[in-house]
């Protein structure tokens, strides 16, 4: 292999190491700032990994809000009607927020000292109009509904 030739090879080798380490730094950080929506039927059949935070979508139970006195914490329910997630918040919640809408809350499973799984929100997001509702929660409803009609035949 003649001199000039070997020096390409060195650098055609450095690109494609370069080029590669900067992939990977970039998927990894790509990785750890992707959030994935589930639903309250995939929470509860385990398909969301452990300790990790990702989007809740679903209905806010009738009846189920319920808020300490003096306190920001708010305690409410959130479910597809197939399966429900008791959501623990503390902040100020979106003016539209309300029972029966539907919501996305962002944040992760803990397990509460009773030994409850209970979603700890972060953040919660309510829809800005009473005709929308957030694709990944329409999704989700029309999915326990399909699954609810499929256990009801079978």
């Amino acid at each position: 292999m003649t001199p000039t030739r070997k020096r390409r090879l060195y650098a055609v080798l450095a690109i494609a190491v370069g080029v590669s380490g900067a992939v990977a730094l970039a998927l990894t950080a790509l990785n750890d700032n992707m959030l994935f929506f589930f639903s309250p039927a995939e929470v509860h059949a385990g398909e969301v990994p452990s300790g990790s935070n990702f989007r809740l979508g679903g209905m806010v139970l009738d009846g189920s809000v319920s808020r300490t006195p003096g306190d920001l914490k708010v305690r409410f329910v959130l479910t597809d009607y197939n399966q429900s997630v008791p959501v623990e918040f503390e902040g100020i919640l979106p003016d539209l927020f309300r029972e029966g809408q539907g919501i996305i809350a962002q944040g992760a499973l803990s397990t509460s000292p009773s030994g409850e799984q209970v979603f700890v929100a972060s953040e919660v997001l309510a829809k800005h109009d009473e005709t929308y509702m957030p694709p990944e929660v329409a999704d989700a409803l029309k999915k326990a509904e399909e699954a609810k009609e499929a256990d009801g035949d079978s």
